[in-house]
């Protein structure tokens, strides 16, 4: 047992996949329900990933790694969305069983497709997409010092759960 908390309150609604929209830097982005289909596709974005981008060891750095990782992040139980742009990812986020009746929560986003909206585009969509699954509660973990992606949490409805680590554990109740 983790001790893990989780709000009292539901958070609010988020939208279900596919969602289209302008990004910041005026391109047309598609964010859509992934799975095993998107595979390589998956593996050609994580290959092109800014190692300066890469956190807490993830996503992997040489291939076979990455093919391994896709393995289980694409599984039946887990919720995947991808972001597209002229028809290749440019984002990835999911939703992964825990041992507790809980799913982790990942997202990635190519370095060049950063801070133009894609990532908060692509976790309400996740969201929505957990939601609609049946998926009840959803935790993550993130860097102290990230604060741009803690505030997008916060925005999102997140709530610190644990703070007393290097990093800090947020969680969020979406039924």
């Amino acid at each position: 047992m983790t001790g893990r908390t989780y709000p009292d309150e539901t958070a609010g609604s988020f939208p279900e996949p596919p969602v289209e929209f302008t990004d910041g830097e005026d391109r047309d982005i598609r964010i859509e329900e992934s799975g095993v289909d998107d595979f390589d596709r998956l593996v050609a974005m994580y290959d092109a990933f800014d190692a300066a981008d890469r956190a807490q060891g993830i996503p992997p750095v040489k291939e076979e790694a990455v093919r391994e990782w896709l393995d289980t992040l694409l599984s039946e139980e887990s919720v995947n969305v991808v972001a597209v742009h002229d028809g290749s990812p440019v984002g990835h986020a999911i939703l992964v069983p825990d041992r507790e009746a809980a799913y982790e929560l990942a997202v990635f986003v190519l370095h060049d497709y950063q801070s133009a909206g894609i990532g908060t585009e692509l976790l309400e969509a996740l969201l929505g997409s957990g939601r609609a699954a049946g998926v009840e509660k959803v935790w993550l973990t993130v860097e102290r010092w990230n604060e741009p992606a803690i505030a997008l949490y916060k925005k999102l409805g997140f709530e610190t759960s644990n703070a007393e680590s290097f990093e800090l554990e947020m969680a969020i109740r979406l039924s």
